[in-house]
């Protein structure tokens, strides 16, 4: 900001400027100001010198001897001003430490099966190492999956655009079935041709599972479709049919430890990829950065136990 017509510019003036006229107005004396800032007096001096050239007047009476210095008209309204200036400043430097520290905003797109297991594990350490931080998450369209304002999204497969990513796991889907529908051990996909099946809704991942399993030549005889997981292992108990999920929604579920229930790796096993991804190009924030590396840490934890 220049002002015009008055020979004088405050584009000059600089906030150790108006720190240091502060400090001397409240102590009394450049000696005891410069006791406070950590300057030397001779500092101080020079500070409210390039002030005063900046201004093109004095801000500040001086009496001399042991009386205290007094502000001028002048220096009443450039520290009035200045007071503002200074507690923006400090605001500003808090706000980029808390920015540094991992206390900013986050936006994080994610699907279901993340939502399950890997986010929980990014959320709660996040917030466990950054109690003030901001997480916003949502859930994407799976057919249509797009970055947008999104810092991170989670998606089974690439997304197209200027993005980056990195891939989290191979995640394989397994037959979930009576104790005694099927042998021990694995079963050829081939086998499930014809049988009946408890199933998710046509969703865009169960189309794909569906799509996957005809190229194996199973077509199953699809007898109920909830989109209740809890309901699905009910029916599969109750002998209705078999299912076909995804590892990540059976890890940690009471169907591992259900003596009603028979998990059977499938030959060929469909399989899907999961990626993270992130906008190309972008800087990313501490937060951000600090979710990748976590996410990388909760995937590779899960992938050495399929």
């Amino acid at each position: 900001m220049i002002a015009k017509g008055y020979g004088w510019s405050v584009i000059d003036v600089e906030l150790r400027h108006l720190r240091a006229m502060a400090a001397i107005a409240e102590e009394g004396t450049f000696g005891r100001a410069a006791v406070r800032l950590g300057y030397t007096q001779s500092s101080v001096s020079q500070q409210i010198a390039a002030l005063e050239r900046a201004l093109g007047g004095a801000v500040f009476d001086r009496p001399g001897g042991p009386r205290a210095v007094r502000l001028t008209p002048l220096g009443e309204v450039v520290l009035s001003h200045g007071r503002e200036l200074l507690t923006r400043s400090e605001a500003l430097a808090d706000a980029v430490d808390r920015f540094r520290a991992g206390s900013g905003r986050i936006d994080i797109g994610t699907f279901q099966s993340v939502s399950n297991l890997i986010l929980p594990a990014v959320v709660r350490q996040l917030l466990d190492e950054h109690p003030g931080c901001d997480i916003r998450l949502s859930e994407v369209e799976p057919e249509d999956p797009k970055l947008g304002d999104l810092d991170l999204l989670f998606h089974d497969g690439r997304i197209e655009g200027d993005v980056e990513h990195v891939k989290l796991l191979d995640e394989p889907y397994l037959l979930v079935a009576g104790v005694g529908v099927f042998p021990d051990g694995p079963v050829r996909a081939e086998l499930l041709d014809g049988v009946p099946m408890v199933a998710w809704p046509l969703t865009f991942h169960q189309r794909w599972l569906e799509r996957t399993l005809a190229e194996y030549g199973a077509r199953p005889r699809v007898v109920f479709r909830t989109s209740g997981h809890e309901t699905i292992l009910s029916m599969v108990r109750a002998g209705i049919g078999s299912a076909v999920l995804p590892w990540l929604a059976l890890h940690g579920s009471d169907a591992t430890s259900d003596d009603r229930l028979s998990i059977h790796q499938l030959e060929p096993a469909p399989s899907r990829e999961m990626f993270l991804h992130w906008p190309a190009e972008r800087t990313h924030s501490p937060l951000a950065t600090r979710a990748i590396e976590i996410a990388i840490e909760a995937a590779g934890n899960l992938a050495a136990q399929i």
